[in-house]
């Protein structure tokens, strides 16, 4: 395995779970979180962390050197939701964050490289069902441009420099571990909560908007199992489309109600709705499962269960 192993953005809601799983896999010494503040209790217990700004080059090499890091988790990002309120502010830390790495593989400090990207790339004019794995993007936000351009940079890097760089195109992940950070699928972490607590919630989405969706325990294992592929099995460079489940705020609903009964939900759509009507409503995720035996184990029964059962215990609430 890598000499170590650095997580850039190890504070956030992937970023923190991810950490700990490759730490209970590797070993907590080898695995060095950092972000831009510091993280949970169990993040900054359990193995090294460094306060770090994902866009200082000078800082992140001085990491990189310090703890003789040979693969690198990029996950630092302004998220789709925060990033339509600061475009600007979020196309740096998407970019540069990226572009650090990258050269730094380049140049043979580091041997691997993992980034997200994420159903933000796919547009209005993408097929909405069963959306390929190459087809027509035209992403409609920040975000989204941003994660095409990356894509687009990473496929260069490896196919100019021979950068080895995977990457996945995240759907909505959900996860009642870490708090959501600003995604426009916010939506299916916020409903336990509000499920458990008051019995009703106000969804931001319309009741049948429909979009890909995944429990993070499938997301961690799918990180994981690229980073770990024999590098002959990563045909695609730019990133894989990565699919679990595919529901709407009503399906949710019901799959609530079956343990909640009393549980009711309302709509008020805002301007989360117009970014969620630009992306796909399922994903064909055919050539992670064909090239490297990607298996996800979560279907929505099984999400809501892990769900309520987490908050519930969050909360002090008996289901």
């Amino acid at each position: 395995m890598a000499t170590s192993i650095l997580v850039i953005g190890a504070s956030g809601q992937i970023g923190t779970e991810l950490t700990l799983k490759l730490r209970e896999i590797y070993g907590n010494k080898k695995i060095v979180a950092s972000d831009i503040r510091e993280g949970t209790e169990a993040l900054m217990e359990s193995g090294p962390f460094e306060v770090l700004d994902a866009t200082d080059l000078q800082a992140v090499t001085k990491i990189v050197e310090k703890h003789d890091i040979s693969e690198v988790y990029q996950m630092a990002a302004m998220l789709s939701a925060t990033a339509e309120k600061h475009p600007m502010k979020a196309w740096d830390l998407n970019m540069e964050s990226l572009f650090h790495i990258l050269n730094l593989a380049r140049e043979k400090k580091i041997k691997k490289v993992f980034w997200p990207s994420s159903i933000a790339v796919f547009g209005p004019n993408t097929p909405k069902n069963n959306t390929p794995q190459a087809t027509i993007m035209e992403p409609a936000t920040v975000y989204g441009i941003s994660k095409q351009a990356g894509e687009r940079w990473c496929d260069y890097f490896f196919k100019k420099y021979g950068v080895d760089v995977r990457s996945l195109r995240y759907p909505g992940i959900i996860s009642y571990k870490t708090q959501p950070g600003g995604g426009t699928t916010d939506y299916a972490i916020e409903i336990f909560h509000q499920a458990l607590k008051n019995k009703k919630y106000t969804s931001f989405l319309s009741e049948n908007t429909a979009l890909p969706m995944m429990y993070m325990d499938d997301a961690i294992q799918a990180t994981i199992d690229l980073m770990e592929a024999p590098a002959e099995k990563v045909k695609i460079r730019s990133s894989y489309n990565l699919a679990a489940i595919s529901f709407s705020p009503a399906e949710l609903a019901g799959s609530i109600k079956k343990h909640i009964s009393e549980f009711e939900i309302a709509y008020k759509p805002d301007f989360r709705q117009e970014i969620a009507d630009s992306w796909p409503s399922d994903i064909d995720d055919s050539r992670a499962r064909e090239d490297w035996g990607w298996k996800h184990k979560y279907n929505l029964d099984g999400l809501t269960k892990k769900m309520l059962a987490g908050v519930a215990e969050q909360l002090k609430i008996a289901e």
